[in-house]
């Protein structure tokens, strides 16, 4: 008499699995969840900055009074560069203020330009840091879940030959349903990792251009301001 077969559904392996295999996929699931909720604040996040980052540079351009540059700069927070340009303005405003008591010529006009250009790099750190915030994690996951999954697949083949040892039978219908179990973890763990990977190099691609315009946007203003503020 032929032994009665179910179909293996999926969604029934992952609710059915136990122990060690169940908190892999449990894991797993979170990864991916964490994953996918980061892609998608990345993704309005990033295109929200590049958006006000085009604005502001064309303000920047546009104007010839940098007060109302910096005006403009407080209504795009989201923009890293308009944020840069805040910080070497304060700067700039504050060597200008400590100026006018008389300078030491050269070396006071050396020492100006540096205290400009290391308030811009302090802004474009923090900016930088913001950006890649979470970032990380999806590289992690990608390289990180295809493991995890596979070892929640040797471990439930394991388990599944223990079974089949203690039962005595080897059949296929006894086999099945305890490998394709361990193969799901397996296949979550590609699921979480693949999308992952995808999005990391996505996001650094962009995240590279944000920050090639905050390095063009450093030459361009310590420019302006030795041509225009240092005599």
């Amino acid at each position: 008499m032929p032994v009665p077969t179910r179909e293996l559904d999926v969604l029934d392996l992952v609710l059915q699995s136990r122990g060690v295999v169940f908190v892999v996929l449990v894991l797993l699931c979170g990864f991916s969840l964490a994953c996918w909720w980061i892609i998608g604040f990345k993704v309005l996040y990033l295109r929200r900055a590049e958006r006000q980052t085009r604005a502001f540079l064309e303000a920047f351009w546009q104007s010839r009074r940098l007060d109302a540059v910096y005006q403009t700069a407080g209504e795009l927070p989201a923009s890293p560069v308009a944020q840069m340009f805040k910080a070497g303005y304060i700067e700039l405003g504050k060597l200008k203020a400590g100026g006018q008591d008389g300078g030491e010529g050269l070396r006071s006009e050396l020492g100006a330009l540096e205290n400009v250009e290391r308030s811009l790099g302090r802004a474009q750190l923090a900016a930088v840091m913001q950006i890649e915030s979470m970032v990380p994690f999806l590289a992690t996951t990608g390289s990180t879940a295809p493991f995890v999954g596979l070892f929640g697949t040797v471990w439930g083949i394991m388990n599944s030959f223990r079974s089949i040892g203690a039962a005595g039978s080897a059949g296929l219908a006894v086999v099945a349903p305890g490998i394709a179990e361990a193969l799901v973890a397996t296949a979550i763990g590609l699921v979480a990792a693949i999308p992952a990977v995808m999005a990391y190099n996505y996001f650094v691609r962009r995240i590279r251009l944000l920050t090639a315009d905050m390095d063009t946007f450093t030459k361009d203003f310590l420019n302006i301001v030795r041509r225009h503020f240092l005599t």
